[in-house]
């Protein structure tokens, strides 16, 4: 048995995990030529949701990142996730996309690929595979791992079979949500061992407290690398920690040779560095052994409370996490894993938060329960599936089949903004939010979300500790329950607040008078006195009559799918919003003619409001 190797995933996994994948560049770069000495077989830096929330929330250039990373770390291979046909996406992109995202990626630094397909469908893999081939780099075929009546380490024996088939350098085991045991990981890796001839390699996040032991098992079954992160941003819901496995296999055949001191150097300087983002930390991301049943991956669960904090319902996240293995089981024991993950999660909290199951459900869903995604492993719930996409035709090809070439159409739509191929392609993950990150930064008007002085929230909560957070108020003769459940930071001209009105969810905007822009009498009633209409924060009337079209949850407008005199019938889709990454179709309330639209794209609502009225029939 030759030495483990090791691929360190601090700059990639581990923030993802624990503090929503919000790691700037700014902080990995001063200690990349310490992280370069050090040794590893790579360093994961790039894929998974970075790109994603380079574009949305820090303001940067994912490629300059890599860029940047490649420059700074010239003798350490750098690694990235990638989603096979959805690349770093939410959808399949046509063939030819795939090729030239590989294709940049590799010109700009990426050395190894690790690619997954969240469905488990080697047809989603392929292109992905024969794109990174072909230039000539490390394809790691990726198993996600996952555990359901249907999957057996035969399951992924056969699949492991497939991609050594395909080409693919290595084949990895992706354990996203950490549902290996020791025992099973043992077994797994010795017959992934026996079947293949190419190299194996662990991932698996420490969620359930098991993953140290799974790494050990691993190694003593014959694995090759083992992927670790470094303890300033390792275990719950990351990895297991880089220094205490290379500790542990010191001295013996499986030694990996890594400096211990250098690698505490690396600590040190990471454990200042996650200060800066304590606001991004959340409770749910230490060891729960819940992770067995409801599967919630470690890059998942961070995102998932942060997003339910930013809508209020922070203190549902029990039921949403019983309510996921429901709506996974519903949909054929997908392995969460994003995208899937992501359609599976939200769908549960849409379940939890509408107060009735499948009450509102996500086009992802539909898509999913359609074929879009690929092959489901076991069979759909058939009544669910009515009630999502009706009699429509189940695909059965590759879904990518079903797509014309696109990369000159994205080219053409991006031509006024995109300064070249990289940008077309970041357009092409995220049409809406890299259309806009794009602009501004040609404009030089980028950014980022802020980071919060602790010290100055604590100052701030201290002044206010006896201000009441939760009373009633009247408004036009009619009473609210209020409860604060948070706020902005001291010093913003627009400060939100985070209420619950009545049990809902909101988010308000507090304003000094004298910025206000007062319009005559907006709210004052009319002449004759007559009472106004209840009206939200936002200024849109709350709903009032059986024809309100309201939303779930707050989100964006994406679409706005009708005009004013349209006929509409009950369930027609009239609108689109993104909510917690994934599009929602909202439907009509009731038959009739559309009288008023009181939202646009890229608006922000919130429920108890009203976006669009229809007068019935």
């Amino acid at each position: 048995m030759s030495k483990i190797h090791v691929t360190e995933l601090v700059l990639r996994d581990g923030h993802q995990s624990l503090i929503a994948t919000r790691m700037r560049t700014e902080d990995m770069l001063p200690i990349a030529s310490k992280l370069d000495e050090i040794g590893f077989w790579s360093l994961e830096a790039w894929g998974g949701a970075t790109f994603d929330a380079c574009v949305r929330f820090l303001k940067e250039d994912p490629w300059e990142r890599l860029r940047s990373l490649r420059k700074a770390l010239p003798n350490t291979p750098i690694n990235m996730l990638l989603r096979g046909q959805n690349l770093l996406g939410y959808r399949h992109y046509s063939d030819d996309v795939v090729h030239a995202f590989v294709k940049q990626a590799a010109d700009t630094g990426v050395d190894v690929f690790r690619i997954f397909d969240a469905m488990n469908d080697i047809r989603n893999l392929k292109t992905a595979i024969e794109a990174v081939k072909n230039v000539k780099k490390h394809a790691i075929g990726t198993l996600s791992f996952t555990t359901s009546p249907v999957h057996d380490i035969d399951y992924f024996v056969n699949m492991a079979k497939e991609l050594e088939g395909l080409g693919c350098d290595s084949i990895g085991v992706k354990d996203m949500a950490g549902l290996l045991t020791p025992t099973l990981a043992g077994d797994l890796v010795k017959a992934l061992k026996a079947a293949v001839s190419v190299p194996v390699h662990m991932h698996s996040h420490a969620t359930s407290g098991l993953a140290s032991m799974v790494m050990l098992k691993s190694v003593e079954n014959g694995v090759d690398i083992i992927d670790t992160c470094n303890s300033s941003f390792s275990e719950g819901a990351s990895h297991p920690t880089t220094e205490s496995l290379v500790a542990a296999l010191k001295g013996t055949e499986y030694d990996t040779g890594l400096d211990l001191g250098k690698l505490q150097e690396i600590t040190a300087y990471f454990k200042e560095v996650r200060k800066k983002y304590w606001q991004f930390e959340s409770e749910f991301t230490g060891v729960d052994t819940r992770v067995l049943v409801n599967q919630v991956p470690g890059g998942m669960i961070s995102n998932l409370s942060n997003q339910l904090k930013e809508q209020g319902a922070l203190n549902r996240m029990d039921e949403v996490l019983a309510e996921i293995p429901r709506v996974r089981q519903d949909l054929g024991y997908p392995p969460l894993v994003t995208p899937t993950s992501q359609i599976v999660g939200t769908q549960a909290v849409l379940n939890v938060l509408t107060g009735g199951r499948y009450k509102s459900i996500t086009n992802e869903v539909k898509n999913y329960l359609l074929g879009q995604y690929g092959k489901a492993p076991a069979a759909v719930n058939a009544e669910v599936r009515k009630q999502a996409v009706g009699d429509a035709e189940v695909i059965t090809c590759r879904p990518a089949d079903l797509l014309q070439p696109e990369l000159a159409r994205l080219q053409s739509e991006a031509e006024r903004f995109a300064n070249n191929e990289q940008d077309v392609l970041t357009y092409a993950m995220f049409p809406d939010i890299g259309q806009t990150f794009l602009q501004e930064r040609n404009a030089g008007s980028l950014t980022p979300e802020p980071l919060l002085s602790k010290d100055a929230v604590t100052q701030q909560t201290a002044a206010a500790r006896y201000a009441p957070n939760e009373f009633n108020i009247t408004l036009h003769g009619e009473t609210y329950h209020i409860k604060l459940t948070g706020s902005g930071h001291a010093g913003e001209e627009r400060k939100p607040y985070y209420v619950k009105v009545d049990g809902i969810s909101e988010e308000v905007f507090v304003e000094t008078l004298s910025e206000m822009e007062v319009s005559g009498g907006a709210n004052n009633g009319s002449a004759g006195g007559k009472k106004k209409a209840s009206v939200a924060a936002s200024g849109r009337p709350r709903p009032s009559h059986p024809g309100c079209v309201t939303t779930a949850m707050p989100g964006t407008i994406v679409t706005v799918k009708v005009n004013v005199g349209d006929k509409v019938n009950a369930g027609d889709g009239v609108l689109v919003i993104e909510a917690m990454k994934m599009e929602n179709e909202i439907q009509a309330s009731k038959s009739g003619t559309v009288v008023a639209i009181h939202v646009a794209k890229g608006d922000s609502v919130t429920p108890d409001e009203t976006l669009i009225e229809i007068q019935p029939e």
